[in-house]
């Protein structure tokens, strides 16, 4: 377990950059394996799961380099990748069910087991497993493996209604449907924009796919696709993480390369908390009030607010003027850091998926412990505007999604030591 020291400094100030989005490179660097060749992904964030990925991609065959947030995957034919790999691989990161599909679709097998990653609840893989069924996989779980073969040489188009709009799953499903024979149709499709950026990758490696940014996507199975070079949009969780920093230090900060079409719900939640935004420029800028207000927030599927920035919010709301209620509609167990801020003098109280905050005027600093990614950044947020020092442990969770979080939030003015 390593730990990070935090110390209060003021407002944070300066730009920042978000890198590759964690949601839209690990899918991408799966979809590698549905061509044969020489594949190349830019803006890719130095992410701990970046690197899983990478050793997951060599265990079935493949070859992955990085330079300078940047990686080239060497692919060969379908009969030298191995569709199996150890199982501490696939345990260490939730994404790593999304070689399923294009194993399934390359090699007509794949043998994996049951993927890991932050622990929020239970999160199935049915919608996984029913959606490749349906195009003629045959499946052989045990409670810790999957096995999984095709009946023909290549799967069978169909069409998939998602219960919810999974967004790993609709990835899942995609990669899939482009080699199947046939037209397929998946309704209910996330809409996020990693799920955009994936489905245009594949169509620049040959895919026929309409319908991208919308719930109904439409593929046309090909027999081969051909490598291509990508570039990875940024990480809206990353970029949202140093915008709260200005907000919660009352500062200035602007995230440069930061989409704001891909967050405007967001943005539009922090204008209720008084926060000033400015996207008249490259990036997002915000600008933080002496003291932020409070409002009701409610996680929802895209173009809704993302789950990925409720401990944001919730940080930010546990210091704001008022009374604020935030609602979780997606993990049940996703409010498992609330304790770790009533350490640090936050006032929450939560009922089912629910949470009630009434702002306090400061934090205490302490020691907390992280859980999973989000909740890490969100503790460190708390500690940059908590009276005295900070520990957060457990901040390794935090290297799995930020690329060097702690030297770039130094950077914008924030006093913090890294130990383990």
């Amino acid at each position: 377990m390593s730990s990070l020291l935090v110390k209060p400094a003021g407002p944070l100030s300066g730009d920042v950059q978000a890198f590759g989005a964690k949601n839209a490179v690990l899918k991408q660097m799966a979809a590698c394996l549905l061509a044969t060749g020489e594949h190349r992904l830019t803006n890719v964030p130095a992410i701990s799961d970046v690197a899983v990925m990478s050793r997951l991609l060599e265990a079935v065959g493949c070859s992955v380099s990085s330079h300078e947030h940047a990686l080239r995957i060497v692919v060969p034919e379908a009969a030298e990748l191995k569709p199996i790999a150890p199982a501490h691989l696939f345990e260490a990161m939730r994404a790593s069910i999304v070689v399923l599909g294009p194993l399934l679709a390359r090699c007509g097998e794949a043998h994996m087991a049951l993927p890991g990653g932050d622990d929020f609840g239970q999160r199935p893989i049915n919608f996984h497993t029913d959606g490749l069924t349906a195009m003629g996989a045959v499946f052989d779980n045990d409670r810790g493996s999957i096995r999984a073969t095709t009946t023909r040489p290549r799967l069978r188009a169909t069409r998939i209604t998602l219960e919810y709009p999974s967004h790993t799953a609709t990835d899942n499903l995609l990669m899939a449907c482009v080699l199947a024979d046939g037209r397929s149709v998946i309704d209910n499709a996330a809409r996020e924009p990693e799920v955009e950026d994936l489905g245009r990758q594949l169509i620049a490696m040959g895919a026929r796919i309409e319908g991208l940014g919308t719930s109904r996507l439409t593929i046309d199975g090909v027999v081969a696709l051909s490598p291509t070079e990508h570039e990875v949009i940024p990480d809206r969780v990353v970029a949202a993480t140093y915008l709260a920093a200005g907000l919660i230090t009352g500062g200035a900060i602007r995230v440069v390369d930061a989409r704001a079409d891909h967050m405007e719900m967001l943005l539009r939640k922090i204008d209720a908390m008084g926060g000033v935004v400015d996207v008249s420029g490259p990036g997002i800028v915000v600008r933080g009030p002496k003291r932020l207000r409070g409002c009701d927030v409610a996680t929802l599927p895209y173009p809704g607010v993302a789950t990925d920035y409720k401990p944001l919010i919730t940080t930010m709301l546990a210091i704001a003027d008022g009374v604020s209620v935030v609602s979780e509609n997606l993990f049940v167990g996703r409010f498992r850091y609330v304790d770790e801020l009533v350490r640090l003098g936050a006032n929450i109280t939560t009922e089912g998926h629910h949470a009630m905050i009434r702002g306090v005027d400061h934090f205490v600093g302490t020691t907390v412990r992280a859980t999973d990614i989000r909740a890490a950044a969100a503790l460190v947020l708390a500690g940059l505007v908590a009276d005295g020092a900070t520990t957060v442990d457990g901040f390794e969770h935090v290297e799995r999604g930020y690329d060097d979080f702690a030297t770039r939030l130094i950077s914008l003015g924030a006093r913090i030591e890294r130990s383990r």
